[in-house]
């Protein structure tokens, strides 16, 4: 058997090199079998490594000087990819030298680059980047598209849905998740003729492993209620970041509410247990790791401002794919449905 391998851009990220290779460490003490080649800067590499001995004997360092920075626009990440540590840790898994990649640099230069270099998978128009959104429910939501699309017609977003089952599936473990499309209201005549002809496709739909379950409103993406939501990457992103500010905005409305007086510090003693979960449950690095998905090759987002925890956990995503072989579960899915995709929606 083959020991699977992941290519890591350590030059991506704001934190840098150092908390990087320490994710990638605390990553392999929960899957021992995996192995590492690490692109970027060979002496910042090395120095970081001395820390992490138990990686230092699973990881290759490839040396390059070249970095994909955050202001760069695709164009100027594509016209460098070859020598990038990012377009390198692409081309690994581009000629199989690795069966996944992970890089916390710049979104846009990835997914060009990705995109460019793996193309889409058979029956996919378009890749979208997925991710996971905490909820009240058992388990967290995929949701996707989130920005790499900003206008989608309705076979995308069947595309979309197909692909986010499929990952919830493996990353979830769930037999059947249940799909709905992001809208401005759960009745049938709301939304876009897009988003209407979607959910019609998916309705008529009974030959594949997930539920439709219909719309979803904004305001019940954290409610549990869906394990997998659609939507195309201009909402979708909006959503995000929306999601994103009102937890940093909670937190910090109760950080104040909590030292604005001796009695509220007083009980912010006795609440700390229960603001512990609240902490971590709204932690962005618990939930780390987004994924385009659609690609012909796994590729993993992380967070630019992840720390070696949220590094860790998109190197967990990444290896759970290559594990489970998440375009092989989207290959069999989209021939279960093909005639609907490809003939119904072109026709409209």
């Amino acid at each position: 058997m083959i020991t699977p391998r992941i290519a890591i851009d350590a030059m991506g990220g704001d934190e840098g090199v150092r908390v990087t290779v320490a994710g990638v460490a605390l990553a392999r003490h929960r899957h021992e079998q995996l192995r590492f080649t690490l692109f970027g800067d060979e002496t910042q590499i090395r120095a970081a490594l001395k820390n992490h001995p138990n990686l230092s004997k699973a990881a290759e360092i490839v040396h390059t000087d070249q970095v994909v920075t955050a202001t760069d626009k695709p164009s100027q990440a594509i016209r460098q990819s070859r020598g990038s540590s990012m377009g390198l840790a692409i081309q690994a898994v581009k000629d199989g030298s690795a069966g996944a990649a992970v890089s916390a640099g710049n979104t846009g230069a990835l997914m060009a680059m990705a995109k460019l270099a793996l193309r889409t998978l058979p029956g996919i128009d378009r890749p979208a980047l997925a991710a996971f959104l905490p909820t009240l429910g058992e388990n967290d939501v995929v949701m996707l598209d989130l920005g790499a699309n900003t206008e989608c017609d309705a076979r995308n977003l069947v595309q979309f849905a197909i692909m986010g089952a499929a990952y919830a599936r493996i990353v979830l473990d769930l037999e059947t998740p249940r799909v709905r499309l992001l809208n401005i209201g759960t009745e049938d005549l709301k939304g876009t003729d897009e988003i209407r002809d979607a959910a019609a496709s998916l309705r008529g739909t009974t030959n594949l492993p997930l539920r439709f379950d219909g719309f979803i409103e904004g305001d019940k993406i954290g409610s549990g209620d869906a394990d997998v939501i659609v939507s195309e990457g201009f909402a979708g992103n909006i959503a995000l970041k929306t999601a994103e500010g009102t937890a940093r905005f909670v937190t910090d409305v109760l950080r104040r509410a909590f030292t604005s007086s001796i009695r509220s510090k007083a009980g912010f003693l006795l609440s700390k247990p229960a603001l512990h979960l609240l902490k971590v449950h709204l932690d962005p690095n618990n939930h780390n790791g987004a994924v385009f998905l659609g690609l012909n090759g796994v590729v993993v987002k992380s967070h630019g401002g992840a720390d070696e925890k949220g590094i860790a956990n998109a190197v967990h995503v990444a290896a759970r794919l290559i594990e489970e072989d998440l375009s092989g579960r989207i290959g069999e899915d989209l021939a279960r449905v093909g005639p609907i995709v490809s003939e119904e929606l072109i026709a409209k």
